[in-house]
């Protein structure tokens, strides 16, 4: 029962990351904020095509960001705690990882061994590259991701959570390089209709002894 009910989140449409990886290339929001009103002139985003993607965490929501990034021509690899059947590079050191990545996108589950795994360190083996947590505040090091971005050591973040919730760094409101959002993106009467039906679906294949439709997979 616990595999069927944590796994339901997974049959949700999450481009929660999406979002956040367009705005922080693309300015959005900064763009948003320059107009009202304009001040001297505007610098140049980036496109999100051909992009080195270092993926921390590849369960069920790690291959969906895969696979979406993929239809954008960007270039995947992963961290995990084991393997995958896929033709993505594997790597089992993040500070690797993040050293071969133009953006590090946080998939990974909240555990001991994930707490605070993005610390100084692995952020400025991502360099001038962006970072995109939509996992759980806590797997990066929020007082020293601040630091590194305030000293301009990464090019920028978007943070669909945070370590202290419902507590947002202020250092963070005024920079231009930083998407924040609420993780609530996939609040939307499409995906809880999907959400409903896959439970419903969990629901009857566990009572008729078949398959999850959503099992639940190791990162």
């Amino acid at each position: 029962m616990q595999a069927m009910i944590c796994s339901t989140s997974t049959g949700v449409e999450n481009i929660d990351f999406v979002v956040l990886l367009i705005d922080v290339l693309r300015k959005v929001s900064a763009a948003h904020r320059f107009v009202r009103p304009v001040h001297g002139n505007f610098p140049l985003g980036s496109k999100v095509g051909g992009r080195k993607v270092g993926i921390v965490g590849l369960g069920s929501i790690g291959l969906k960001v895969a696979k979406r990034l993929e239809a954008f021509g960007c270039i995947i690899s992963y961290l995990s705690r084991k393997k995958k059947p896929v033709s993505y590079p594997f790597y089992c050191d993040v500070h690797e990882l993040a050293a071969k990545c133009d953006v590090l996108v946080i998939c990974c589950a909240l555990i001991d061994q994930t707490r605070h795994l993005i610390n100084k360190e692995v952020l400025l083996a991502l360099g001038k590259g962006l970072i995109i947590n939509i996992a759980r505040g806590t797997v990066i090091n929020e007082m020293e991701l601040v630091q590194c971005l305030d000293q301009g050591e990464i090019a920028g973040a978007g943070l669909d959570v945070f370590e202290n919730e419902p507590n947002v760094p202020e250092e963070l409101f005024s920079l231009d390089n930083v998407v924040l959002s609420r993780h609530v993106t996939f609040y939307t009467e499409d995906s809880f209709k999907d959400l409903y039906e896959l439970i419903s679906g969990n629901v009857e294949a566990l009572f008729l002894n078949k398959p999850l439709l959503s099992p639940v997979l190791d990162d």
